[in-house]
């Protein structure tokens, strides 16, 4: 087995996520054998291109569809974590209008939320993917 990790060392993954795919002989092998969506997502949003490219767009609507699994789990009357998610979703679409920095910031309000909370860290993630 030939050592293709390389790749995601250069792109910044961590150490843990090399170590567990260099037990598989490609890429391809151990993205069909993660069970991490933090780290698909990662590697996704990684090589997706430029931020205004269509599948940065793509990555950013995926991450987007992941956070709203966490939303049930947001302090009721809360809606900091929704509103980073709509404004992803918005900036993924192509709405105008809707730019990098303010999905940034809907973000940053989110995370300031519950800086430990699940659904305020998803919504973080999908913007952050933006």
């Amino acid at each position: 087995m030939r050592d293709w990790t390389g790749s995601l060392k250069r792109l910044g993954a961590c150490q843990e996520a090399i170590d567990w795919c260099q037990s598989y002989d490609s890429l391809e092998d151990a993205w069909a054998a993660c069970d991490r969506g933090d780290w698909m997502l990662w590697f996704a949003g990684r090589v997706a291109g430029d931020p205004d490219s269509p599948s940065r767009k793509r990555v950013v609507s995926a991450a987007c569809e992941c956070a709203r699994l966490a939303l049930p789990h947001a302090k009721k009357g809360e809606t900091r974590p929704l509103r980073a998610i709509e404004m992803a979703e918005a900036w993924a679409r192509g709405d105008e209008g809707i730019t990098v920095q303010m999905v940034r910031d809907a973000a940053y309000a989110a995370h300031a939320a519950y800086a430990a909370h699940a659904a305020a860290y998803a919504a973080h993630a999908a913007a952050y993917a933006a």
